[in-house]
């Protein structure tokens, strides 16, 4: 079993590596090989949107990012892991932006239900050993979090947990637990918090307990929250009585009785939040519909488009006339 503590944008011997390290050493007492990464000092650039990453993953090839930085040195070590910490700090009510610049790079590219079905494909067509995709694609891989902030009102981090929690929604890691560790400005230090670093450290044991185990059979770590899949509280209202979870995407139904709200969920929707295979193959297909329409309706209209275009392409210009 290897963990891997990863400190996403936080200043060295500060609050979020002291929290992961302390993880760390119990993973390590637990039996875990265990290595520490701390970001700050490395170059993830931002996502540029160009698709060739994915467009090399639908041919066969393993994922790779055409930018030139330290994102592919932080991915190989996250494919070698079986466990992994994450540490983030919130400075502006969500997570640090190095956290989400990887997270732009990293899911989509590595999206499972996309890799899967590449890799059934290969198989069809006889290829073998090294023409297959990198088996570290599709090994189980157990994953917490750590948000990290100085506000004492828990509204101040509100996006610092759901915002992480889609480190590992793509390629299908499982959520083992998570700490929303606020109210770091009025403890100083976490060291100064015996129960926040127990916290830590049985959170660094339950990473290294998961290996191994099903999905299905992971004992949940943390605070308890209103979903009843990823224990997010943070939810998207969209047309009553239908209600989201921003977290794992999980749909509810609620209503009003005695002054107070309720939300139901029902068996057959939590089946296809984002933290399942069956949601994520639900939006894998949506992606392919829509390639199926948009693909043609650009080529059909080809001239059309790129005479429309011109003066968006002619900006400057235009607003200078």
């Amino acid at each position: 079993m290897k963990v891997l503590g990863i400190n996403f944008g936080g200043r060295a011997m500060k609050c979020g590596e002291i929290m992961v390290k302390e993880a760390l050493f119990a993973a390590k007492e637990a039996g875990a090989e265990v290595e520490f990464v701390r970001t700050i000092g490395m170059r993830i650039d931002p996502c540029l949107g160009c698709g060739v990453c994915s467009q090399k993953r639908d041919q066969g090839d393993n994922v790779h990012c055409i930018i030139k930085d330290d994102y592919d040195k932080l991915v190989e070590k996250i494919l070698d892991a079986d466990g992994i910490i994450v540490a983030a700090p919130v400075f502006s009510v969500g997570p640090t932006g190095q956290i989400k610049n990887f997270i732009d790079r990293f899911g989509a590219s590595h999206d499972r239900a996309a890799l899967d079905e590449i890799q059934k494909k290969r198989i069809e067509e006889g290829k073998s050993g090294e023409e297959l995709l990198d088996p570290r694609y599709f090994k189980k891989r157990y994953v917490a979090y750590m948000s990290i902030g100085g506000a004492d009102t828990p509204h101040w981090v509100a996006l610092g947990l759901p915002t992480m929690a889609e480190f590992g929604t793509s390629i299908h890691m499982k959520v083992v637990g998570q700490l929303d560790a606020y109210g770091q400005g009025q403890r100083a230090n976490p060291l100064f918090d015996d129960k926040l670093m127990s916290q830590c450290r049985e959170l660094g044991k339950r990473v290294n307990e998961a290996y191994g185990k099903e999905y299905d059979d992971i004992e949940w770590y943390g605070e308890e929250g209103v979903c009843p899949v990823c224990h997010g509280k943070s939810f998207m209202l969209d047309q009553a009585p239908d209600i989201y979870c921003v977290t794992c995407g999980v749909k509810g139904t609620m209503d009003f009785k005695d002054g107070s709200m309720k939300i139901h969920f029902a068996p057959e929707d939590k089946k296809i939040s984002r933290t399942s295979m069956e949601g994520l193959y639900d939006h894998y297909w949506e992606i392919e519909h829509m390639k199926e329409v948009c693909i043609p309706k650009i080529m059909e209209n080809k001239e059309w488009l790129e005479e429309h275009l011109q003066k968006y392409k002619d900006f400057d210009k235009v607003i200078a006339e």
